[in-house]
């Protein structure tokens, strides 16, 4: 049976994310009371600028300083070089793709990282699919390749993979709002939820062709017709099953 890795879009605009920061340095985990952010949540859904948007839970606005103040202990890493088949243990790190290459490559040594604001997902090569990683556990060179070793997110150690860092490693694909649906476009690589009665994963896939259809109360009504890349498989779906890359 395939992980279920399901994705929420993002629900905070800008200046949200900005007041937010302003509070984090005062808030523990332990302070992120409902009351708190149930206080925050109504403020934010108040605000003029959230006019037509959906209004933010109290539950949204927990997770995302639950999730900050775990990455602010993960906040800067010293990540030394190794020699091939030697592992290193990076337990509780968020590393990039292109920062790890860098490393892996630098005869000088070790350098410290500033990523706390990164995610990640990995992919697996039991059945191709794309996972968010919770924990890069540990590094090797493996034949002149540097590869970690990941722990998915809801998985336990015994989903563990060893993955290719230029290969199978990257920053987090983002879900794509209705408002964002003109800037898809016919041959974009994008992350598709994938869904069957054994499965409900995230596979690579490009855009073959776009039937546009007028937006209503729901939501984008447009039809994306996509080629999945592990199998060359085509299927139409909605955009809420899409998600983008993140941009350069």
């Amino acid at each position: 049976m395939g992980r279920l890795r399901p994705r929420e879009s993002p629900s905070f605009n800008k200046s949200e994310i900005e007041q937010m920061r302003n509070l984090l340095k005062d808030v523990r985990k332990d302070s992120l009371t409902k009351e708190f952010c149930e206080k925050l949540a109504r403020k934010f859904s108040r605000d003029t600028g959230r006019a037509g948007r959906p209004a933010i839970q109290w539950e949204q606005v927990q997770d995302w300083f639950q999730d900050k103040c775990q990455a602010s202990l993960d906040k800067v890493i010293n990540f030394p070089l190794t020699t091939p088949n030697q592992e290193v243990d990076l337990s509780d790190t968020s590393i990039s793709n292109s920062k790890l290459e860098d490393q892996s490559a630098n005869s000088k040594g070790g350098k410290l990282l500033d990523m706390s604001d990164l995610q990640f997902e990995a992919k697996s090569a039991k059945d191709e699919a794309w996972y968010d990683v919770s924990l890069f556990l540990t590094h090797r060179v493996v034949s002149g390749e540097p590869e970690v070793r990941v722990r998915f997110v809801g998985f336990g150690a015994e989903e563990d993979e060893w993955v290719s860092i230029k290969k199978a490693v990257r920053e987090r694909s983002i879900p794509i709002e209705p408002s964002e649906c003109e800037t898809v476009e016919v041959g974009d690589l994008v992350l598709c939820f994938q869904e069957s009665e054994d499965q409900a994963i995230y596979f690579d896939a490009h855009i073959l062709e776009i039937n546009r259809r007028l937006h209503d109360i729901r939501g984008c009504r447009c039809d994306f017709l996509v080629r999945y890349v592990h199998d060359n498989s085509e299927e139409s779906v909605r955009l809420r099953r899409l998600c983008r890359r993140p941009h350069c």
